[in-house]
């Protein structure tokens, strides 16, 4: 199956890495991605690398992947043998974890703790399909040492969840959150989506509402993206479902902040909303600061001291490489200094945490100055911890407004001219 991938620079066949990458990833948050790439079913509006084949071939079936993971992990060991610390987060995402036996990812997470150590109070998540779970199956997870699930509930509207093409009913996203904290697991999440063709400010108010009255510690809401070559895409291009609406989409964000603000969930991303600093995904957080994370998996994505790479995206593919003693990565690429800060830039503008002024360039600090103006951001004091000035701008942060949260995009365009 020929790669749609980057094509970066040749990756090492062992995996090496420069001795500076695992010198500063030492000095980092370090997390894991297990990508686990099966669904039951493809979502019309799903472009994720995903495979609903149960037998793939070339050692790329359901049943063998956890095995094909741990030989990754292993291989991670090796590469990183002189970076000396625990794992801080891992987080099983994909496809839908949950189709594989809880055992299965119980192994794949006792092969990161055997070989990595998880660090005192490490946050261990995996996302999960409503119908994919029970409570036996809840219970084992947390057994295993997971300690927060994520589902995907998206809406509560029957009619939206047709044309998402979601397979499980309205009411049991719900049920499963129950069954999670009765199983014992402190910190619950559901994704939404928001701006599907069709759905109504009411549905979405529906949605909502259904979210909150089983009172999750996390809620991420997304506003819906129609990504080429998906059936969602062709079903729009042919005039079968309406295209996406910007007005209506911001009327839904503004909508989610105020509700669920109102139940005591505050946004510390533009997207993401939890009860207490606790209850924020950690792993998101290690993404969102440019720290340390290997990715598992077909497709997955790695950074580890300015450099990145990605794996082959099919799954036999992936088993070749790792069977035959290979790193299963495609192509990497090095960071240089300004594209990590423009990276900064891109991804820490959207933490309520705020963007340190310091990280702009002179015209990026113009900028942030007409942003102000505008109305679409703040200037918060850095920490008191901080050992950075907070008696000047230089020593501040950029902080969206709820407006600002609305035009992110176009923050960033300006922050970056």
């Amino acid at each position: 199956m020929p790669s749609t991938l980057p094509e970066g620079e040749v990756a090492p066949r062992d995996g090496a890495l420069p001795d500076a990458a695992v010198r500063e990833a030492g000095s980092r948050p370090l997390g894991f991605y297990l990508h686990v790439p099966f669904c039951a079913s493809r979502c019309g509006y799903c472009d994720f690398n995903t495979y609903t084949a149960t037998e793939l071939g070339g050692g790329g079936s359901q049943a063998s992947y956890a095995e094909t993971a741990v030989g990754e992990v292993r291989m991670a060991r090796r590469v990183l043998g002189e970076l000396d610390r625990p794992v801080d987060t891992v987080f099983f995402g994909g496809g839908t974890p949950t189709l594989l036996p809880a055992a299965d990812l119980g192994k794949m997470l006792a092969a990161v703790r055997d070989e990595f150590g998880l660090a005192p109070g490490a946050e261990v998540t995996t996302e999960a399909n409503p119908e994919s779970v029970d409570p036996a199956y809840l219970e084992a997870l947390l057994e295993a040492g997971f300690t927060r699930v994520s589902f995907g509930m998206q809406s509560a509207s029957s009619q939206v969840l047709r044309i998402l093409d979601r397979q499980h009913t309205p009411g049991r996203a719900l049920q499963a959150v129950k069954e999670a904290t009765a199983a014992g697991f402190e910190h619950v999440n559901l994704d939404l989506i928001y701006g599907t063709p069709g759905e109504s400010l009411d549905d979405w108010r529906g949605s909502l509402e259904s979210a909150l009255s089983v009172q999750p510690d996390h809620v991420s809401a997304y506003a819906l993206i129609v990504e080429d070559g998906t059936q969602l895409a062709r079903r729009i291009r042919r005039g079968e479902l309406p295209m996406t609406d910007d007005d209506d989409l911001a009327d839904k964000y503004v909508l989610a902040d105020e509700m669920l603000s109102a139940e005591g969930l505050h946004w510390y991303e533009v997207s993401n909303w939890a009860r207490s600093t606790a209850a924020r995904c950690r792993h998101n957080e290690l993404y969102w600061r440019g720290d340390t994370w290997w990715g598992i998996g077909p497709g997955a994505h790695s950074h580890v001291g300015g450099i990145r790479w990605w794996n082959v995206k099919h799954p036999s593919a992936y088993a070749e490489r790792l069977n035959a003693g290979e790193s299963p990565a495609h192509a990497r690429e090095t960071l240089d200094p300004e594209t990590r800060r423009v990276e900064r830039v891109l991804l820490e503008v959207r933490l309520s945490d705020g963007l340190p002024l310091e990280v702009l360039d002179e015209a990026g600090r113009a900028a942030a100055k007409s942003v102000l103006q505008n109305g679409l951001a703040t200037i918060a004091s850095t920490p008191p911890e901080s050992k950075e000035s907070t008696e000047s701008a230089a020593g501040g942060r950029l902080v969206l407004t709820p407006r600002g949260r609305l035009l992110a995009d176009a923050v960033v365009r300006d922050l970056l001219p």
